[in-house]
């Protein structure tokens, strides 16, 4: 398992674009320290490995998907009308990450 360090948690938080004061860096430290302690417990459950994982925590008996139906389309003019900001037609958004 993967080592949570204070640099690693820094580096995400900077590419996650969040600012953190660095007593909040040493407290998520600890608590991904408890986390992962905890988890580890999970390893002492006998017979854990013979488990299947599962995605879903019920059996769902329906596989399918929904049929797609056709609804009433905006014209572009107007979706642009409503957006913040636009450049060459297209709506343009913030970046998030980097």
């Amino acid at each position: 398992m993967i080592k949570i360090t204070l640099e690693l948690l820094k580096n995400c938080a900077n590419n996650l674009m969040f600012d953190m004061k660095e007593e909040e860096y040493e407290t998520l430290d600890k608590e991904f320290d408890t986390l992962i302690k905890q988890m580890s417990l999970m390893d002492d459950i006998e017979g854990i490995n013979d488990v299947e994982p599962m995605t879903f925590p019920f059996d769902c008996s329906t596989y399918y998907l929904r049929e797609d139906v056709e609804g009433e389309m905006l014209d572009s003019k107007e979706v642009l009308r409503n957006a913040k900001e636009v450049t060459a037609n297209q709506i343009k958004l913030p970046k998030v990450v980097k």
